[in-house]
């Protein structure tokens, strides 16, 4: 007769626990299994420079930020001026590339030129297929990669100012420093 009370009792303890556990988790950390691998490569149309091709060799050589984002992302909106702000401060020891997710590229155009334009190239992914790639679930995410090509971090959802100051920014410092 105990065993008729226990279990129902022992059940709801499991599921309270399991929800417990699920409201510790952050949303903003998804981890990726690229992280500590090369980024994919690929070879995408240019948005800055018509006829040109943005790979994942222009990563070499430099702490490189990796932003994709769209017109269409809310979040990506809100990240942006964010985004001008840090790309324009004059002590940046990073590059930052964008990645242009499923989205009209005379739309993002002009968007940027309405917007301001942070990146220093941006990479047209009408398709999505790169992001897939990538690992990306939406956008914004943003992507640390070291001056080898090597993925470090990925950050899903926009870059705020905390973000910025207690993650990427010594990060970067840190990548900036290694051989």
């Amino acid at each position: 007769m105990k065993i008729r009370f226990l279990l129902p009792l022992l059940l709801f303890m499991v599921v309270i626990g399991i929800l417990g556990r699920g409201l510790r988790l952050h949303p903003n950390v998804i981890p990726s299994p690229l992280i500590n691998h090369p980024a994919p490569a690929f070879a995408l149309p240019s948005m800055l420079h018509t006829g040109e091709t943005t790979t994942d060799k222009n990563f070499l050589g430099h702490v490189t930020l990796v932003n994709v984002w769209a017109t269409w992302c809310y979040a990506c909106a809100q990240e942006h001026p964010f985004l001008l702000e840090i790309s324009t401060a004059p002590q940046r020891d990073f590059m930052l590339y964008g990645l242009n997710y499923k989205d009209d590229p005379a739309k993002a155009r002009d968007w940027l030129k309405q917007h301001g334009n942070p990146y220093q190239q941006i990479a047209i992914d009408e398709t999505g297929d790169t992001a897939i790639n990538w690992g990306v679930y939406g956008s914004p995410e943003t992507f640390v990669l070291d001056k080898k090509g090597i993925i470090r971090y990925k950050q899903t959802g926009p870059i705020t100012q905390e973000v910025w100051a207690q993650t990427l920014k010594p990060l970067i410092e840190k990548l900036r420093n290694e051989a």
